[in-house]
């Protein structure tokens, strides 16, 4: 029996994101035009990746997705999108008539942005705890005065190595109650919790102040972003960490953690729980590991999947797509699982628990998360070597597509390859001489195998680089930087203000101002609440 796509209206639409069932809320569309403007929940999933993406956001095969995309000038992408979901195994698909711009006719909100769940709720957080903070001047002139401080970078190691505050030190959110009693032990110590923006710092400050420890606990206003704008350099390329956790740190971690699970309501589960929720076809179950991202790849649950604790609740729409399902978080101690669960439970996630115990006495598997990806088995172009292909192009036979996100792109690439969309395949071949072989490639090679069959359709004379760029740069060949005749528009990525080469001052105050805007955006658009709990 076929499947066949169901239209719903906005409404509908609205009745089923706040009915609290199982959704998930698919935009198609690339990152940079979903961040112009999207469902409040929808998670951008690129028609471009999407069997990559697929199999870790969408577990459950039967789960009620409504595919979303600009409007009805974006009918084959979603006809494709479908076809491809269905093709996947994917049963229960509908989609939003009229697109974004249907649902702001029908008078809902339209939010721009990337992440703007969580990003709300940050703001949310701050008003509602009233999380103190402290402006760039005031703390260079504690810096200055030599005041007994620390300052701790809850993002991740690359983005505190990109750019930080002079001084501090790279501890991630879902690290900083289990690192801190070792980092500060004395009460006395003023700690500053900084990220590039807002969201991490509120979130990590009022994460120490919810444990109960006895330093004064301050978010540095607007992060990176704010200290630079006040007119202060920024360090680049450090990577000052946090030291190795002693017994005595763990030992009050733990009681820390403890008191906020109290407060919150966190549901603990053991190992016997969760093995009959892995047979439960009637929910979708999403097990995740709260650690750094090492700590993962030295061993884990054999269906685990990498959520470093900061960034799952900065950012909870880049690891979890079903609104509603059951999220498991694990860790080796608890500390950061209960931590990030106290999160989720206050952004209104209802069924979150923690894996008592957590790794003890588990059979682990080791290696970095290996994602199913659909259809790679079957794509099996013609491929070329990379030596091989360098001749072909010096003889003009041969151009390159690149497949990588033009950030990736612009950064390196092989010589004269121009950046392409995928999902603008074949059409944005065109440009390609036909006396030319075209010749696709992406970081690994992966994108570029499932590409093949959608270039072909074109007619062309169709190749994959073995590989893909990386083999390329394993053989020792050149490499290019910038960003010239390209064969679709950059909007592949959303950019944040300091990934951009000029304006970047401008941006900032932009984005700052948008973030704080976003807490009366969400009143207005009244498909969710964040759930308030007793001291």
């Amino acid at each position: 029996m076929s499947v066949e796509p169901k239209i719903l209206s906005a409404a509908e639409v609205k009745a089923l994101i706040v009915s609290g069932s199982e959704l998930a809320l698919i935009d198609l569309r690339e990152e940079g035009t979903f961040g112009d403007g999207h469902l409040l929940f929808a998670v951008p999933m690129p028609l471009s990746r999407l069997e990559l993406t697929a199999d870790d956001f969408l577990p459950r095969r039967d789960v009620a997705i409504v595919l979303c995309a600009g409007g009805n000038g974006d009918d084959d992408l979603i006809a494709r999108g479908f076809e491809r979901l269905a093709r996947f195994g994917y049963t229960d698909i509908s989609y939003l008539g009229g697109g974004v711009r249907g649902w702001a006719e029908a008078g809902f909100e339209v939010f721009s942005g990337v992440n703007v769940p969580s990003k709300a709720f940050g703001e949310v957080i701050e008003t509602r705890f009233e999380t103190p903070h402290i402006k760039a001047a005031e703390l260079n002139a504690m810096q200055d005065r030599g005041e007994n401080m620390v300052i701790v970078d809850s993002r991740p190691m690359s983005e505190y190595n990109n750019m930080s505050i002079p001084g501090g030190i790279d501890v991630p959110g879902a690290e900083l109650a289990l690192r801190i009693h070792d980092i500060a032990p004395d009460p006395a110590t003023t700690v500053v919790v900084n990220c590039a923006g807002r969201t991490r710092s509120i979130i990590g400050a009022q994460s120490l102040i919810n444990a109960g420890i006895p330093n004064t606990v301050v978010a540095l206003e607007n992060g990176t972003m704010g200290w630079h704008l006040a007119g202060f350099t920024l360090d680049r390329g450090q990577t000052a960490s946090f030291p190795a956790l002693s017994g005595e740190g763990l030992a009050r971690a733990r009681d820390c953690a403890d008191r906020v699970v109290a407060r919150f309501g966190v549901s603990e589960i053991d190992t016997k729980t969760l093995d009959q929720w892995r047979n439960d076809v009637s929910r979708t179950l999403y097990v995740l590991d709260v650690r750094d991202e090492t700590e993962f790849e030295a061993g884990h649950l054999a269906d685990a999947k990498p959520a470093p604790g900061g960034q799952l609740v900065q950012a909870t729409d880049r690891y979890v797509a079903v609104r509603g399902a059951r999220l498991v978080l694990v860790d080796d101690n608890g500390v950061r699982a209960k931590m990030t669960a106290s999160w989720l439970v206050q952004m209104g996630w209802d069924d979150v628990h923690v894996l008592k115990d957590g790794l003890e006495g588990a059979d682990l598997v080791s290696g970095p998360h290996q994602a199913h990806i659909f259809g790679l088995v079957d794509a099996c172009p013609q491929t070329v070597e990379p030596k091989e292909l360098a001749a072909m192009m010096s003889g003009g036979g041969a151009i390159v597509i690149d497949l990588t996100d033009n950030r990736d792109h612009r950064r390196g690439h092989i010589p004269a390859s121009r950046f392409a969309i995928r999902a603008s395949l074949p059409g944005n071949l065109g440009a390609i001489p036909d006396t030319a072989k075209v010749v696709l490639t992406s970081p690994d090679g992966v994108l570029a195998r499932l590409a093949a069959a959608d270039a072909e359709l074109s007619g062309r004379d169709v190749l994959v680089l073995a590989g893909g760029t990386a083999a390329w740069v394993v053989a020792g060949l050149p490499m290019a930087t910038g960003f010239k005749d390209q064969l679709d528009e950059p909007v592949d990525v959303w950019y944040r203000p300091y990934d951009l080469d000029e304006g970047n001052e401008a941006a900032m105050n932009t984005y700052l101002s948008w973030e704080v805007d976003l807490t009366d955006q969400i009143v207005r658009d009244g498909t969710t609440h964040f759930p308030e709990f007793p001291e």
